[in-house]
């Protein structure tokens, strides 16, 4: 079998075929296709198995431990998970801070925290929104006073994902109170086992504890421990936000959807109607486009180039469609789909569950309206 030093190699037939030979004789059956998103002790026999074979992190350089895939077998990957109900892993390690350490830590940083998010020693949460400064994130009060050689933090995060299964959280703090509100902020990695770290789940409208609130009581953190310079973490922010951008607006969520509602329309037996099928055709088509959208923001990445705000448009694309797809199926199972329970005994046909994920899609990760700010302003140069 190719590892993860040749697969480019591969024409897409065989390495799709390989990947999905691999997936179905790996992946754990009793979390296929789950309703809510998964702890860490739930998820973490995949996330194990795909850090041995090299899989883990496909985007990142081979000489820190990725598959350095190329953008179009990074999508065929993400529709062979989707297929198969692979669940989504405690992946910010993966998806944002490996990408930013890669490009803008310090050597040490790299060789000490990289290794570490591949084993899964270290699981990371993402420390940004505050009552108060969520979508104006740059409003954040968390601070962080310098004392001799360590930062010491006080403040509060929330909406932290999966902060109950993380060990260490990246945080942006307020270090200078005097500047210009995004000019004095910096990024911090912090050990969640930190004397003063306290951890509070909220539960959502699923019950479910996948949000925390997240305090800081004199927190102490080694100096060493910034990345970037003093007062410059808003460049931090704003890369990794991108890299958020990117992978939010992966087409996974819009892929599993669609696939789930052509279940439905067989359940149903409607699969052959021609409304039924005109509307799940025009999703497809959109799903595609979607995807070669995507393709084209990996091979930034790929090169080594920074996403620009437009990337915007890839988080406004998915979770919008995935919001329409998920409102047609909620449409075509009527008062079945508001039930808690799976439709005909499957758990992958949640309707429901869907419904609720797709309206947070819109949210997180930045709002579909600060998105749209976020390209009539800086992409277009609309005024305010």
């Amino acid at each position: 079998m190719a590892n993860a030093q040749d697969m480019n190699i591969l024409d897409n037939i065989e390495f799709r075929a390989i990947l999905r030979g691999w997936i179905e004789a790996n992946y754990p059956p009793e979390i296929r296709s789950p309703t809510k998103r998964l702890h860490l002790r739930d998820n973490w026999p995949w996330y194990k198995a795909l850090s041995e074979q090299g899989w883990l992190c496909p985007g990142w350089p081979r000489e820190y431990g990725g598959m350095a895939l190329s953008p179009e077998k990074q999508v065929i990957m993400t529709e062979e998970f989707e297929r198969h109900g692979c669940a989504r892993l405690n992946d910010h390690g993966i998806t944002m801070l490996g990408p930013l350490l890669i490009r803008y830590g310090t050597e040490a940083q790299r060789q000490h925290f990289l290794p570490k998010i591949i084993s899964g020693e270290h699981i990371w949460c993402q420390g940004y929104s505050e009552p108060g400064a969520g979508s104006d994130l740059a409003a954040l009060r968390t601070k962080a006073d310098r004392d001799g050689d360590e930062w010491v933090i006080n403040g509060q995060k929330i909406w932290t994902t999966m902060a109950n299964d993380a060990n260490w959280i990246f945080v942006l703090v307020r270090t200078d109170p005097m500047a210009r509100k995004q000019d004095g902020i910096s990024f911090l990695l912090v050990p969640m086992d930190s004397p003063g770290v306290t951890v509070r789940p909220i539960l959502n409208l699923e019950m479910h504890d996948e949000f925390c609130e997240v305090f800081f009581d004199n927190v102490r953190v080694p100096a060493n421990n910034l990345i970037g310079a003093v007062n410059k973490g808003w460049s931090m922010a704003k890369a990794l936000l991108g890299f958020e951008r990117i992978f939010i607006g992966s087409p996974r969520q819009a892929d599993y959807a669609l696939t789930r509602l052509l279940e439905v329309g067989r359940l149903y037996n409607i699969q052959d109607d021609p409304i039924f099928r005109d509307r799940c055709s025009v999703f497809f088509l959109d799903l595609e486009n979607h995807k070669a959208l995507f393709a084209e923001y990996l091979e930034l990445i790929s090169q080594g180039k920074q996403p620009g705000p437009d990337v915007s448009l890839l988080k406004i694309c998915q979770s919008e469609l995935f919001g329409r797809i998920t409102d047609y199926m909620l449409e075509l199972t009527g008062e079945m789909g508001g039930a808690i329970n799976s439709l005909d005994q499957d758990s992958a046909l949640n309707p429901s569950a869907q419904f609720l994920q797709a309206r947070a899609a819109t949210i997180y990760a930045g709002s579909s309206e600060i998105q749209r700010n976020i390209i009539a302003k800086t992409v277009l140069n609309l005024p305010s």
